[in-house]
């Protein structure tokens, strides 16, 4: 490693997945779940990627006190002094924060590395030279960096990075962000991709402690202030009383809004390491092995007939038999069974919304 320290990885696993309805619920959500059917699940995965970088003393996993113990049975490598338990959800800032003054107790000149805990990557060799690139930049100065997917497609489910494409800076994957935009619509995501400076976000970051915790007093003040006061009870058994009477206060809002759309320093890396977010069933049928007809097929028994390009999900063991359907995601659960159009699956959200309102919290 460049300073010959090994970073610090800050897994967020505080997601319920909700997209990912039936499979995902709030008892277990996406990433405890394994949902690409390779005998890992998307938490597992993640932490297999950062531990030839990180190792296995240097992983903190932030999540909810409900999911501790998930955590804790899926990576029984950590300590328990490894988890960041959140008492609610306040969205990534504060989640970024909270660990920054765990990390701190330990090196205050630590180098850090944000990710989300329910990414697909499938060139695992490639992610790991783009995070060493990615780490240099971080030792040289005192900017925030972020890796920025090389868009394939005019997508509206991911943000965009617009970069620099004047200055030159000491490697040609590095370059200076412009602006960030939030999911754009259809024809703006086709003008992004035909400008040819424009990145997916990927929504992983990497700098230094330093420079992070000068962010947040330069761009979120308030939040740095509720979460300085209490440097002398992290690690202690006065925290969570702490913890719990700061997120009751503080502001629910992202570390891309919060942070890096304010900052002046921010870079990126410019990456192609087979990178998916998963963020619904739509987005895994792309990466899973399909038969003759298109079909993806996870778990068993599946048996189908005459129909093409679905994704079906089968993890109760009931047997599932698919007639005549095309364009389709076909879920099975013990208490659920979703069948959706692929082209409609944003609407996933609403029927979870509606079941809700009217059965309460009994399949959610």
């Amino acid at each position: 490693m460049m300073s010959g320290k090994r970073p610090y990885c800050v897994i967020m696993a505080g997601g319920i997945g909700s997209r990912f309805w039936p499979m995902s619920r709030s008892a277990r959500p996406k990433q405890f779940l394994d949902i690409l059917g390779l005998g890992r699940t998307l938490l597992q995965q993640t932490y297999d990627r950062f531990l030839p970088l990180c190792g296995p003393d240097r992983i903190l996993v932030v999540t909810s006190h409900a999911y501790a113990d998930l955590v804790m049975h899926q990576l029984p490598e950590l300590n328990e002094d490894q988890l960041v338990l959140e008492p609610s959800r306040r969205n990534t800032a504060p989640c970024v924060a909270f660990a920054n003054e765990r990390i701190a107790r330990q090196d205050p000149d630590a180098l850090v590395i944000v990710a989300p805990s329910d990414h697909l990557v499938t060139d695992v060799a490639e992610f790991h030279s783009t995070l060493q690139l990615a780490l240099e930049q971080a030792t040289a100065g005192d900017g925030l960096v972020t890796l920025g997917i090389m868009p394939n497609r005019p997508d509206t489910g991911y943000g965009y990075i617009q970069f620099d494409t004047q200055e030159t800076l000491h490697h040609p994957k590095v370059k200076r962000v412009r602006t960030f935009t939030e999911k754009p619509d259809l024809e703006t995501a086709r003008r992004f991709l035909e400008s040819g400076d424009f990145l997916w976000n990927s929504g992983i970051f990497i700098w230094s402690l330093k420079s992070i915790q000068t962010a947040f007093t330069r761009h979120l003040p308030t939040m740095a202030a509720q979460f300085a006061e209490g440097r002398s009870v992290y690690g202690t058994p006065g925290e969570t009383a702490f913890v719990e009477r700061t997120y009751a206060g503080v502001e629910s809002i992202s570390i891309d809004y919060g942070i890096l759309e304010k900052s002046d320093r921010v870079f990126v890396v410019v990456s192609d390491f087979g990178w998916s977010d998963l963020g619904t069933w739509g987005s895994l049928y792309t990466h899973l092995e399909k038969d003759a007809e298109g079909n993806a097929v996870v778990g068993g028994p599946v048996r189908i007939y005459g129909s093409g390009r679905n994704v079906v999900h089968a993890q109760d063991g009931r047997l599932v038999v698919v007639q005549g359907l095309e364009d389709h995601i076909v879920v099975s659960t013990p208490d659920a069974l979703l069948i959706c159009p692929l082209q409609e699956e944003q609407r996933i959200r609403q029927f979870v919304s509606d079941a809700t309102a009217e059965w309460g919290d009994r399949y959610i």
